[in-house]
């Protein structure tokens, strides 16, 4: 029989929280077998093997085992979606309780035919303040009437509704919708999924392989939307912090070097801040700036920065423009925010190199230049950003010099 959805579902040592995501999904309106659930096991060793099959004589159920290298995620995932068989792919986290219309309403996001990455709501997906006693209920009480009672509470709504909200729960009104691509309770078109190459299998450990993928989505021209009625309850669990620390930091700088363009730049600050909507406004600050600082010539505030007897050797500029000063050395680096001038910037040194960022983040060395200029082309982010973009420069300069932002060097 013809599948129009497979859940693909990762996990890892967590039994019985499979099995109560499990039930859930066995209690479905959909048809049962309009559907498959995938077990994707990233090599537990507890009874996981036996719980993927406790729903089969109610839902068709496959069951994919990797062996236990470390937090593979990703590779789970993506080896749950190979034994998928149907068009629309579901992700959803072990623990995780959905509603009885759950299936049907991702399925009906993608009936109409836009190619879009659909983010299912999660209530109780709030790890900073929990819901006393969520545990116990979630085992006593069926989650539409869970969804009844606390639908209301701040601290059971999902832990990104404030942003949500303030746009309607309309992502097309988002700059940077693919920042909030949770995997969490996520579906998508199995052929988007396959044309960017799933997850990426280079992020071990937690964190950043889901915003990863929406942003490799977004590139290929997949668009965002929210469903409120392919809602989840996600089970209270505990997260080891301080075992997480490295590998999200680790797949954060993994990110950048994936990615390097302003946005995500932008992205990195604010996920080092677990903040959401200073992203969407910083961007759109970028955005404003842009356009006016698009005629701005630095070439004289630049060759002042290196005016002097001794030559700086090697240099990188913060904000070049489309024209940097004809006795700039070919090696050097372009840095600007603006990819249409940066493209133009320096075309007479084939040996230049160019990075679209604003300078926040960069992928140099520490100390790889003897000069690093910050142009005037960043004064109008500079109440957000000057100080990180100092700190920046100073990492991989020796000497930095803002010529027109008058600050110290």
């Amino acid at each position: 029989m013809t599948r129009s959805v497979s859940v693909v579902i990762p996990t890892y040592n967590r039994a019985e929280l499979l099995r109560r995501t499990l039930e859930s999904l066995a209690s479905q309106r959909f048809p049962g077998g309009g559907f498959e659930v995938v077990v994707a096991d990233d090599g537990s060793s507890d009874a996981t093997g036996e719980v993927a099959h406790c729903v089969a004589d109610r839902v068709p159920t496959r069951y994919y085992h990797q062996d236990d290298l470390g937090f593979r995620a990703g590779a789970a995932r993506n080896g749950g979606a190979r034994l998928a068989s149907a068009p629309v792919l579901v992700f959803l986290d072990t623990g995780v309780v959905v509603g009885p219309d759950f299936v049907r309403a991702h399925y009906d996001a993608h009936r109409a035919g836009e190619r879009s990455a659909v983010l299912g709501y999660m209530y109780g997906y709030n790890w900073d303040h929990p819901v006393p006693g969520l545990d116990s209920m979630l085992v006593g009480h069926r989650p539409e009437r869970l969804v009844e009672r606390l639908g209301g509470e701040p601290s059971f709504r999902d832990v990104r509704h404030a942003e949500l909200a303030a746009a309607d729960f309309d992502l097309r009104r988002f700059h940077v919708p693919w920042a909030l691509c949770w995997s969490v309770n996520l579906s998508v078109r199995a052929d988007d999924f396959w044309a960017v190459g799933g997850f990426s299998e280079e992020f071990t450990g937690y964190g950043f392989e889901d915003v990863e993928l929406g942003r490799r989505l977004a590139r290929h021209g997949v668009s965002f939307a929210v469903s409120r009625d392919a809602w989840g309850i996600e089970s209270p669990h505990e997260r080891d912090h301080a075992v997480n620390v490295e590998p999200w930091l680790r797949n954060l700088q993994r990110l950048l070097d994936t990615h390097r363009d302003p946005a995500v730049e932008l992205y990195a600050v604010s996920a080092a801040q677990q903040v959401l909507i200073p992203l969407e406004m910083a961007y759109q600050a970028l955005r404003d700036w842009q356009p006016r600082a698009r005629g701005m010539d630095v070439r004289a505030e630049l060759a002042e920065a290196v005016a002097g007897p001794e030559h700086p050797g090697r240099i990188a500029v913060f904000g070049c423009g489309e024209a940097i000063p004809a006795d700039w050395p070919e090696q050097c680096a372009l840095l600007d925010f603006d990819a249409e001038l940066l493209e133009r910037a320096g075309v007479d040194r084939p040996g230049a190199t160019r990075v679209h960022a604003i300078g926040i983040h960069t992928p140099f060395p520490d100390r790889s230049f003897d000069l690093v200029v910050i142009s005037s082309r960043l004064a109008g982010l500079w109440d957000r950003y000057g100080e990180l973009v100092v700190g920046e420069a100073r990492r991989i300069g020796r000497h930095v010099r803002v010529p027109l932002i008058h600050l110290a060097e």
